[in-house]
């Protein structure tokens, strides 16, 4: 029995001995099915050095067809990375895409996280990557319009971006720290003659990877896929608000209203009828509080947006494998949508968020304003225009006010939103106007008239670019009613008004209409062919008169050379500047005192005429959707204030008075503005001389060694 069993047995040994022997004869592999769910399926098609840490599925394929996995490529070295550009037997694509990422892995293993400066073979290390991906992305065997659909171009593309992403901040931090921006082997010129930098500086003071940015209270990042690393430029040290209250003086104590020395050279006191010398430092205080020429009216953005390549140089494979030569080529990418590399038209990648939310996060807006309101010290005396991208000619402008004790900060979403649409993004620039909200409505419109036209008269003196037409102003609230002042004309009737309330006769008019004629006597600014008011007070609101607005009204303090002013030259038109003290101090009104309705500059602004040529549109909230629409509010103002005849349209939002955050709003002002590119397409209007001349465009930068043609 036992002898059975045995020879059993060893049948069965001798016949699994059999089967091994003709596989080993025969050569072949054994094969598995193995089913795959979505989550690996999407790691085998996407995963890889920069998603995972870990090689891709391709790369470790490449490596195994290439026989390389148990010897020279056992570990990531660049041994390897030779090793496989010798198997001339692979496809060229498959090659160079592993060489790209094996590279990517060294370059990321061997440098540290953070701001430690890196040496020569590091920065050699992230140049071989970014090498290797524009080698397979531009002159491989396949054009890379013939891979848009492949997952492989688009993790190579991601290897090249994030490979100079990371080299240009490194490079950056190494000019800073050292002085030097030499790299041993390598030669690396620079073309920046596509962008300019606000104040014409040469250099940023700080450069940062905009994907490394993420920003509380933005709804949505914008950005454009595409080629390139997309950075942010910081040009300046101080926040926004720091830097504009440094350009202002402290406000001077009553009874002393100058606001910087005496200018006794240019003193005109004499051709105007031997004023006084009160009247005379009267005059001239006023005049700084509103006049542009008086201090900085308008800053270019401070962060801006910028995309940067590394063309390495070469027309043959070989050639661009070899090369030691690598031009960084700097692009502006509201003006730059694509270049022509190798013959290969490819989108430009750009960022329409990082550099605006960097701003707005540094600004120091939110305190600022306040103090403003509250009359304290670092507070701002007149409107200030900041520009969210660097002067474009060829777009029209967007001008953006406030509402009461606000600042920019109030269009976070819109501005981004306008900014990451492209076809908006292609017709108009973004200017945000941030004014004291303190200061009478009046002299605020007055000052953003004045600052308006001093920031074109800077960019365009003679008027010819797109950006001196057809622009658009959409107001918030306060912003609201002096945006239709802007679009407005006073006719008499603000000159009656005043008149009435501080009993004047005739002959004091006169005498007052040489000072404050700007206040009260002005037209349409002609820019303007469309207009956007949101929950703007045009009839005044109740909520100013009320116990909490009378409070609030109470705590409001004037800029003190402004009142000053105003009060001086009130006195000299009643003839007693000679000696004030026996005149009676006139009460001037602050920015809530002009949102009564009772108030008699705000039913006189009412009845103005809005200017035929202005299409404009009326945006309203309501907190209830229940009840007549008459009886409605937003909880400060009420819909018969808001509410005009004779708009464009007219859309009512169930939100509060901060209606112009909410996405209901916003789609609602990208209808208009798209509404409005469609009416004044160039095309459309043949008889337009220039529509869109450009202006003295900057010189193109001598020709460099690899610099790429742009579109």
């Amino acid at each position: 029995m036992r002898s059975a069993r045995t020879q059993s047995g060893l049948r069965r040994a001798g016949a699994l001995a059999a089967v091994l022997w003709l596989t080993v004869l025969s050569g072949c592999a054994m094969v598995e099915v193995r089913s795959l769910g979505p989550e690996q399926y999407i790691a085998m098609k996407r995963g890889d050095i920069l998603s995972t840490g870990k090689l891709s599925t391709s790369t470790d394929q490449t490596i195994r067809v290439a026989g390389l996995d148990e010897t020279i490529c056992a570990k990531t070295s660049l041994d390897c990375i030779d090793a496989l550009g010798r198997a001339k037997e692979i496809d060229v694509d498959r090659r160079l895409a592993a060489m790209a990422e094996i590279s990517m892995q060294l370059a990321i293993a061997q440098t540290s996280p953070g701001d430690k400066q890196w040496n020569d073979a590091q920065f050699d290390l992230w140049l071989r990557a970014a090498r290797y991906s524009y080698a397979y992305l531009f002159y491989s065997d396949r054009p890379s319009s013939e891979r848009a659909f492949e997952d492989r171009q688009t993790q190579v593309r991601d290897y090249y971006n994030y490979a100079v992403q990371n080299f240009a901040v490194a490079l950056f931090r190494r000019v800073q720290q050292t002085g030097s921006d030499k790299i041993a082997g390598w030669t690396l010129p620079v073309d920046s003659s596509s962008v300019r930098f606000a104040g014409n500086r040469t250099q940023p003071r700080e450069v940062l990877p905009a994907s490394t940015l993420s920003f509380a209270g933005l709804r949505s990042p914008y950005r454009r896929d595409g080629f390139g690393a997309e950075l942010v430029a910081v040009l300046d040290e101080k926040s926004a608000a720091d830097a504009l209250s440094a350009t202002t003086r402290s406000p001077a104590p009553r009874g002393d209203a100058a606001t910087g020395p005496e200018d006794h050279d240019n003193d005109d006191s004499g051709s105007r009828g031997g004023l006084s010398t009160r009247e005379s430092r009267a005059s001239r205080d006023f005049r700084r509080a509103t006049d542009p020429n008086a201090g900085p009216v308008f800053s270019e953005m401070p962060s801006p947006s910028l995309t940067l390549l590394l063309r390495f140089n070469g027309t043959t494979l070989e050639e661009v494998l070899t090369t030691q030569v690598a031009t960084l080529v700097v692009y502006d990418p509201y003006r730059q949508t694509s270049v022509e590399l190798n013959h290969q038209l490819v989108p430009l990648a750009g960022n329409f968020t990082a550099g605006y939310g960097l701003w707005l996060a540094r600004s120091g807006f939110a305190e600022q304003s306040l103090r403003t309101l509250f009359g304290r010290d670092r507070g701002i005396v007149r409107p200030h225009i900041y520009l969210m991208q660097p002067f474009d000619p060829g777009r029209r402008v967007i001008l953006m006010l406030h509402g009461l004790a606000s600042s920019p900060e109030a269009w976070v979403n819109l501005a981004n939103e306008i900014q990451g649409d492209a076809t908006l993004r292609e017709h108009f620039q973004v200017w945000q106007v941030y004014y004291p909200t303190n200061s009478p409505i009046l002299v605020n419109a007055m000052a953003i008239r004045n600052a308006f036209a001093a920031t074109l008269k800077n960019f365009d003196p003679d008027g010819l670019s797109a950006a001196s037409h057809n622009a658009v102003i959409i107001g918030h609230s306060m912003g609201g009613v002096i945006a239709r002042l802007m679009v407005s004309s006073s006719d008499d009737d603000l000159w009656e008004t005043f008149q009435s309330q501080y009993h004047l006769d005739d002959e004091q008019i006169d005498r007052a209409r040489d000072r404050l004629d700007p206040l009260f006597d002005f037209r349409p600014v002609p820019q303007f062919e469309r207009a956007i008011f949101i929950a703007a007070p045009h009839r005044g609101t109740p909520f100013a008169r009320n116990r909490l607005g009378r409070w609030v009204s109470n705590l409001i303090k004037l800029p003190v050379t402004l009142l000053s002013s105003i009060d001086d030259v009130l006195h000299y038109a009643t003839g007693s500047e000679d000696n004030p003290s026996e005149g009676k101090t006139r009460y001037v009104p602050n920015s809530i005192d002009q949102l009564r309705d009772n108030d008699p500059y705000v039913m006189a602004a009412a009845g103005l005429k809005i200017s035929p040529a202005v299409q404009y549109h009326s945006i309203i909230a309501r907190r209830s959707a229940q009840g007549p629409l008459e009886a409605s509010s937003d909880g400060v103002v009420p819909y018969t204030s808001a509410h005009l005849a004779g708009a464009e349209s007219e859309r009512v939002i169930v939100a509060g008075h901060s209606v112009q955050e909410t996405p209901q709003a916003i789609l609602e002002i990208r209808r208009i503005l798209h509404e409005d590119v469609d009416e004044l397409d160039p095309v459309k209007l043949p008889g337009r001389v220039n529509p869109f001349q450009p202006i003295d465009p900057p010189p193109l930068a001598p020709s460099l060694p690899g610099r790429p043609t742009s579109r």
